[in-house]
């Protein structure tokens, strides 16, 4: 099988690298992908939100089965594009059509069918510049820390956690002003959930579903989790307090109800769910749904899933997830991300990168990287690499990944020091 992986980062490296390992492949191709995923499969240097640029290259290649990594494609109705041309319809194609994506694109939307068909969250107020009076009124309402997010993709930013009310009164002024661009024209001011973030993620053919390897994510920039959001700066699966109990809980509370709420609203949904939660006493609250994998999750996630990634993806596909083996890896992962110096902020590109050749008993998972004109491994994004390690516990995996950091070296380079630290201590 010809498959094609949409993206270009530590995700879709990740993705590609799993997908290579299956003896179903015959040729895997990744647009326009980077600097490492050019090791696995072909590179096509392609704008991949042109989907007529898409669509030729999947028909001049034979391409039989497409997945996508990034949200965008898939809010912008890219699965719809392929169902809705003559040429595209029997492809496969990984994701839920552009009304799914919903679930991702626009809070307000998700929030309203997490209320629709009863799955735990915390509760909400919708703000836009019709009712921004209204809004700071309800932040009067609420207690501290305010949590304020925007509407549409901010690319992992557009969540802010806040202290004091008169700083969220401003910042709800400043993000209906356009902090955040366009995203940030509607935000929903939620209720502050206290406990312990998890990722569950779940691949549904829209009946039937598996519940892919969990873990926690690490999103502030600094040790402690302090500073700035990011996209994410590592993560640990398993993770030790998500128990078969636990997991019943969400497949029951949430899963299911998901699931059955796709079916009745007319949703055609083949791929990732990626469910945001907290554990609040034992009890899972959903915070977010996103449409995709996450990253770094993912980098790590992979490295678990013992089966065959191809078969999986096609009985999605095909509506027959309920047929196939799946199993999972009782390893311990442990993921470290190497970003750029000033990254979420501004930061340099193009800074040579080296100590591959040093590297032992890791899986590397390039993000924003990319060749130089000298053929040299340059940074070309904020979140550049992912190193994972895999050990029979997190201490194991922790200092295998760490010690795989430390070699590799280019300016300004910059990680979190205590990945996984807080969960050893659960």
């Amino acid at each position: 099988m010809n498959i094609l992986v949409l993206g270009s980062g530590g995700r879709e490296y990740a993705f590609a690298w799993k997908l290579a390992q299956s003896e179903l492949v015959e040729k895997l191709y990744i647009a326009p992908g980077n600097a490492g995923t050019d090791s696995i499969g072909e590179n096509l240097a392609i704008n991949i939100a042109d989907f007529n640029v898409v669509k030729e290259n999947v028909l001049k290649l034979g391409i039989e089965m497409v997945v996508v990594g990034p949200e965008q494609p898939l809010v912008d109705g890219i699965v719809d594009f392929f169902k809705n041309d003559a040429e595209l319809k029997n492809i496969k194609i990984i994701g839920p059509d552009q009304k799914g994506a919903q679930l991702e694109g626009s809070k307000a939307f998700a929030k309203a069918f997490m209320e629709k068909y009863n799955v735990p969250t915390a509760s909400c107020f919708t703000v836009t510049a019709a009712n921004l009076e209204e809004g700071l009124q309800y932040l009067t309402t609420q207690k501290a820390p305010y949590v304020l997010k925007a509407d549409g993709l901010a690319a992992g930013k557009g969540v802010l956690i806040i202290d004091s009310l008169e700083e969220a009164q401003n910042e709800l002024k400043d993000m209906l002003s356009g902090k955040f661009g366009s995203a940030s024209a509607k935000v929903v001011i939620e209720t502050f959930l206290k406990g312990i973030e998890v990722s569950m993620f779940v691949l549904t053919d829209g009946e039937h579903y598996v519940v892919l390897p969990e873990a926690k994510d690490y999103k502030r920039i600094g040790d402690g989790d302090t500073g700035l959001n990011t996209g994410g700066m590592g993560a640990v699966s398993p993770v030790p307090f998500v128990t078969p109990e636990f997991v019943e809980k969400v497949e029951n509370r949430i899963i299911k109800p998901t699931i059955k709420g796709l079916k009745e609203e007319n949703i055609d949904y083949k791929g990732f769910i990626f469910i945001g939660l907290m554990n609040v006493d034992g009890d899972p609250y959903v915070i977010e749904y996103n449409v995709r994998m996450g990253d770094p999750e993912t980098e790590g996630v992979m490295t678990r899933i013992d089966s065959d990634l191809v078969a999986l993806l096609d009985a999605c596909a095909q509506g027959r997830l309920n047929e196939v083996e799946y199993q999972t890896s009782k390893n311990t992962s442990v993921t470290v991300m190497l970003v750029s110096g000033g990254y979420p902020e501004d930061y340099k590109k193009g800074m040579v990168m080296t100590g591959f050749e040093e590297l032992s008993d890791c899986i590397i998972a390039h993000a924003g990287t990319k060749f130089n004109d000298k053929g040299e491994v340059v940074t070309s994004g904020g979140r550049v690499i992912a190193v994972t390690a895999h050990g029979k516990n997190i201490e194991e995996a922790r200092a295998k990944a760490y010690q795989n950091v430390e070699k590799i070296k280019f300016e300004g380079v910059n990680y979190r020091h205590d990945i996984g630290l807080d969960l050893m201590n659960l």
